[in-house]
């Protein structure tokens, strides 16, 4: 049964289609802060991927980037005084150990751009020979005009790309840029920051084409999916679209675009610039059971936007409990028909909120009736930890 997933570059829902190795690349954290719930649900998601195609009997190639270097981490680091490496490995550590806790299986491959900044600089060095590059003082931009078909990630208009560029860390006001939505490639030293040699000169790279290099240089293209939060859609995941193109000279980048939605608290969107955080250490530090927490992440389809409750919460540690409760007695209910449904219902893009009603069916069948399939509550333990990562 492929697993079907929403493309937002063709807007439709699309089965995948990948060969014996299903390959996913998955951008990951800038570390300088802790993991919060969007970053959870984000992981999370593409976690549920990673194991409907090992069902499927796939291997899965799974690489994910850490961005640690980039101007929040500076600025961050600056503003507590502490150095930005220290920053960075604390957050990283934090956020691998969150990670384990929720259950997430864990990248095949997992490269910070510090490590990779060769890779790095070979590939911006490869547009500047294509003539897909040029200095604005000293910094390297990329000329968007050079792929034909920049723009066809997000299908976005030009002044919604305007927009948001300006706002996801672009710069397009500035002078001398040959398109305001040309982005930086390499920034030049900047006094008091961290640099790197390079033939360009001294600089650190921009935040594009660092998911560029490493995805070329640990999986090709095309590779089957990309997947990151739907705040990554423009400029990032177009971005990457662009000059992986341009560098290969193959189409598509990746198969399937695929975007998990955006998780709030108090109405308005989780994130780091506006401090509305819910810190998955925070919550377990308190003592709530990590799977109550990732059974309220998918008890929301990861397509949708979401808010983050407390009452919710509640409701899936509730829910928990009775399904532990429902695979301990020796019998139970046949599961066969349930197994197969929630089968079903994650290869239909993933929709783990009619996976969890389906099981929600079987253990309310076992607390009403019972049943004599002494393989019942064995299946039904194991199906939720394989398939949603639950552990029972």
């Amino acid at each position: 049964m492929p697993v079907r997933l929403y493309d937002t570059s063709t807007q439709e829902i699309r089965p995948t289609a990948p060969g014996p190795t299903a390959r996913m690349y998955v951008c990951g954290i800038t570390p300088y802060d802790a993991t919060h719930m969007g970053h959870a649900s984000t992981y999370v998601a593409f976690d549920l991927l990673n194991r409907q195609w090992r069902d499927n009997g796939h291997n899965v190639q799974y690489v994910q980037n850490v961005t640690d270097i980039d101007d929040p981490l500076l600025e961050r680091a600056t503003a507590t005084g502490v150095d930005w490496e220290e920053l960075a490995t604390s957050q990283i550590d934090l956020f691998r150990d969150d990670m384990t806790k929720l259950r997430v299986l864990p990248p095949t491959s997992y490269f910070g751009v510090v490590e990779t900044m060769d890779v790095i600089v070979a590939r911006i060095q490869e547009l500047i020979e294509l003539g897909a590059a040029y200095q604005v003082d000293e910094d390297w931009y990329f000329s968007v005009s050079c792929d034909p078909r920049f723009g066809a990630v997000g299908s976005l208009t030009y002044d919604e790309e305007l927009a948001l560029f300006g706002e996801r860390g672009g710069d397009p006001q500035r002078v001398g840029k040959r398109s305001p939505l040309d982005c930086l490639l390499w920034l030049a030293q900047r006094p008091g920051e961290p640099s790197w040699p390079s033939p360009m000169g001294p600089g650190r790279p921009g935040w594009h084409i660092e998911c560029v290099a490493i995805a070329l240089d640990h999986m090709g293209v095309p590779f089957d999916v990309q997947g990151g939060g739907s705040d990554l859609i423009f400029p990032h995941h177009e971005m990457s679209a662009s000059q992986g193109q341009v560098i290969s000279g193959d189409w598509p980048f990746a198969r399937h675009y695929v975007h998990s939605g955006m998780v709030g608290l108090d109405g308005e969107k989780m994130s780091k610039s506006r401090g509305n955080l819910v810190f998955i250490s925070r919550l377990l530090a308190e003592g709530v059971d990590a799977m109550a927490i990732r059974l309220e992440l998918i008890n929301h389809h990861y397509r949708s936007d979401w808010e983050w409750t407390p009452e919710g919460l509640a409701e899936s540690t509730a829910r928990l409990q009775r399904w532990r409760t429902a695979v301990s007695p020796p019998t139970g209910p046949s599961a066969e028909q349930t197994l197969a449904n929630v089968r079903a219902a994650l290869s239909d893009d993933l929709n783990s909120p009619v996976a969890i009603r389906v099981i929600d069916d079987w253990v309310e069948e076992q607390r009403l009736r019972g049943g004599e399939d002494q393989s019942a509550p064995g299946i039904t333990s194991r199906m939720t930890d394989a398939l949603l990562g639950i552990a029972l």
